[in-house]
C-alpha cells in the first residue's frame, strides 16, 4: 500500500486535509492573491439542457450542489440512526434537537440585544444562528476513533435540524419571491420518492433521477437547496429485498460507502 492510499484509508485524514485547505484559503485571502481567489469562487458556471437554464457562479454550485451531497450523506447516517441506532427513540432524539433550537435561539438573541439601536445591524439578526457542522465534523475526524460515535451522530442529527431551521429562517425573512411552481415540482417529486420507497422500488438510479428533479425544483424555488439532500436521504429504503443483490442489500448504506470518501476528501475539503 502506497502512501496515498494509506492516508485515505485513515480516519483522521480528511480532518488534517479540512484544516490544511482551511489554512490555505485564509492565506489566500489575505494575501496578493486574494483578487484572483475571488475570481475564482466567482467563475459562471451554466448549465442547459432544453428550456431549463442554470447559471451560477462556481461559489453557488459548491454551496448549493455539493452540500446537497453532503447533507445527503448526512440524512443518510441519520436516517439509519433514527430506524435502528442511537437515535431509535424519541428521548434520543430530544437533545441534537433541543441543542440545536437553542444553537440558533440563543445567538440570535445575544445579536437583537447588542444591536437593537440599530436597524441596518438588526437585518443581519438571522446571521448567527447558522452553525458550521460541516466543519466541526470534519475537525472531529481528526481525532479518529477517539471520538465516541455517539458524539458524532449528536452532531450530524444537530446539523440536520440546524439545517431545515437555517431554510425555515431563510424563506420567510429573506426570500424575496418564492416560485410557486418550483414549489410543486418539488413536492411531486418527494410524493413521487416516497411512494417509490413504500412500493420497493430497488433502483437507485431511479431515486437519484427523481432526486435531481427534487434538487433542481428546490433550487428554483428559492429555497437552499441542500434540502433536497436531506429530503432524498429520508426516501431512500434502508434495507430492501432485492434478487440481484442479496436478502440483506439496504440502498442505503451502499450509499453511504459511494458517498463517504467523495464528502470527506473533495465536497469538505
Amino acid at each position: 500500500m502506497n502512501f496515498l492510499e494509506e492516508f485515505i484509508k485513515k480516519e483522521s485524514s480528511a480532518g488534517i486535509l479540512l484544516i490544511f485547505v482551511t489554512i490555505l484559503a485564509l492565506l489566500l485571502k489575505n494575501s496578493g492573491l486574494s483578487e484572483y481567489y475571488a475570481a475564482f469562487l466567482a467563475t459562471p458556471v451554466e448549465v442547459r439542457f432544453s428550456d431549463l437554464h442554470i447559471a451560477k457562479p462556481l461559489l453557488l454550485w459548491i454551496n448549493d450542489g455539493l452540500m446537497a451531497i453532503f447533507f445527503l450523506l448526512i440524512g443518510l447516517e441519520v436516517k439509519r440512526e433514527f430506524l435502528e441506532g442511537q437515535l431509535s427513540s424519541l428521548s434520543q432524539v430530544a437533545l441534537p434537537g433541543i441543542a440545536a433550537i437553542g444553537g440558533m435561539v440563543v445567538p440570535a438573541a445575544f445579536y437583537i440585544a447588542i444591536n437593537h439601536g440599530d436597524p441596518t445591524a438588526m437585518r443581519g439578526w438571522a446571521i448567527p444562528t447558522a452553525t458550521d457542522i460541516a466543519f466541526a465534523l470534519g475537525v472531529l475526524a481528526m481525532l479518529g476513533k477517539r471520538v465516541p460515535l455517539s458524539l458524532k451522530i449528536f452532531l450530524m442529527a444537530l446539523a440536520i435540524i440546524d439545517d431545515l431551521g437555517a431554510i425555515i429562517i431563510i424563506a420567510l425573512f429573506y426570500t424575496v419571491e418564492l416560485s410557486t411552481l418550483s414549489i410543486v415540482i418539488a413536492g411531486i417529486s418527494l410524493a413521487t420518492l416516497i411512494m417509490m420507497n413504500r412500493f420497493g422500488v430497488t433502483r437507485k438510479a431511479a431515486y437519484l433521477i427523481v432526486g435531481t428533479i427534487l434538487w433542481v425544483s428546490v433550487l428554483k424555488s428559492g429555497v437552499h437547496a441542500t434540502l433536497a439532500g436531506v429530503a432524498l436521504a429520508f426516501t431512500i429504503p434502508l434495507n430492501c429485498k432485492c434478487p440481484n443483490k442479496g436478502e440483506a442489500y439496504s440502498m442505503s448504506k451502499e450509499m453511504e460507502h459511494d458517498l463517504h470518501y467523495w464528502v470527506a476528501f473533495f465536497i469538505l475539503p
